[in-house]
């Protein structure tokens, strides 16, 4: 998603450096040797400039914004390597999907986490993008949306004024726990959705007839929780349309998807979740992490695990995976 943002940005003129982390070394001489990017499987557009982990500093100099796009195992490294060489006026915005967990089971949104990790007298604007957007829809300029949140609306119109094109619809919002909670929780839904839906025979049955009962229930229970969560978690009403949303785009074309589909299958496996984008591990320490908040306030009287039963087997399914299995809190990321 970092990279595809680079996308509407050279469509609106804007000169765009992209920089990989220390693992997207082969990332990044694909991209100078034929200006494909191999993960989007898309050519960018011209004018973009790449450059290597070890150029970071060079490729952050004079810049007007930044746009984190690691995983949720980068989130740590992108604080420590990159927010030290920005300046205050330089604000970011992070694509990252997921929540951090503190000690004590409390769940926090990735611009606090990075706000922490940020010495008291600086002030950084840390942003982050939500909404059913794709990098793949995004890098093929495909009409879509997104909501980008921070605590400061000017700094949000500035960035959205940054991106938005005719293809690429953004809404702003300063609800910034209320965004990211739903994008999180819209992946461990989705993946369950997905892997009750692989379970019981994929999305078609006999004759190649879509399970649409079966789907709609499913989503329907989702959803449910999904709304139930996000109250209990303390999100304000005004982004409770995200959660929805994102989920029905995730159910049928995002990452979320594949390891609900190969965890149904009974294959979610050391291969799947050392897949190239990491998007099985993500979303099993995505999961892992809500589920254990929520048994946290259990333990407080605050809430009831069995009010959310897809929720909590997806955690018990990915928590008891074979032997072969990678650890849900495996890094992906130095």
């Amino acid at each position: 998603m970092g990279s595809a943002m680079s996308v509407p940005a050279r469509d609106n003129g804007h000169e765009v450096r992209l920089v990989g982390t220390p693992l997207d070394g082969a990332i990044i001489d694909a991209l100078l040797r034929t200006g494909v990017h191999p993960a989007l499987e898309t050519r960018l557009p011209p004018g973009v400039s790449y450059f290597a982990a070890e150029q970071l500093a060079a490729a952050l100099s004079g810049v007007d914004a930044v746009v984190g796009g690691v995983s949720s195992f980068g989130v740590e490294w992108f604080g420590k390597a990159v927010l030290p060489l920005l300046p205050e006026c330089v604000p970011v915005l992070s694509v990252t999907r997921g929540l951090a967990l503190d000690a004590d089971g409390a769940l926090s949104a990735f611009p606090d986490m990075l706000g922490r990790m940020t010495p008291a007298d600086r002030r950084l604007s840390l942003n982050a993008v939500g909404g059913p957007c794709a990098g793949d829809e995004l890098a093929r300029r495909r009409r879509t949306e997104a909501v980008f949140c921070g605590k400061d609306a000017d700094v949000l119109h500035a960035l959205r004024a940054l991106f938005a094109t005719g293809y690429f619809h953004i809404r702003l919002s300063t609800d910034v726990w209320g965004v990211e909670t739903a994008a999180a929780l819209k992946n461990v839904y989705a993946l369950g959705a997905s892997l009750a839906m692989e379970a019981a025979g994929g999305a078609k049955g006999e004759g190649g007839a879509p399970h649409g009962d079966a789907q709609a229930a499913l989503l329907g229970q989702a959803v449910q929780e999904m709304e139930k969560l996000s109250a209990l978690l303390g999100c304000g009403p005004e982004q409770w349309t995200c959660g929805p949303e994102e989920l029905y785009a995730a159910v049928l074309q995002n990452r979320a998807r594949k390891p609900g589909a190969l965890s149904g299958r009974g294959v979610f496996s050391a291969q799947a979740a050392e897949a190239p984008d990491g998007a099985a591990r993500e979303t099993a320490v995505i999961a892992g992490r809500i589920a254990a908040a929520l048994r946290a306030l259990a333990k407080r009287g605050l809430a009831n695990p069995a009010d959310f039963p897809m929720l909590m087997h997806v955690d018990a399914r990915l928590g008891a995976e074979p032997a072969g299995g990678v650890s849900r809190e495996a890094s992906a990321c130095p």
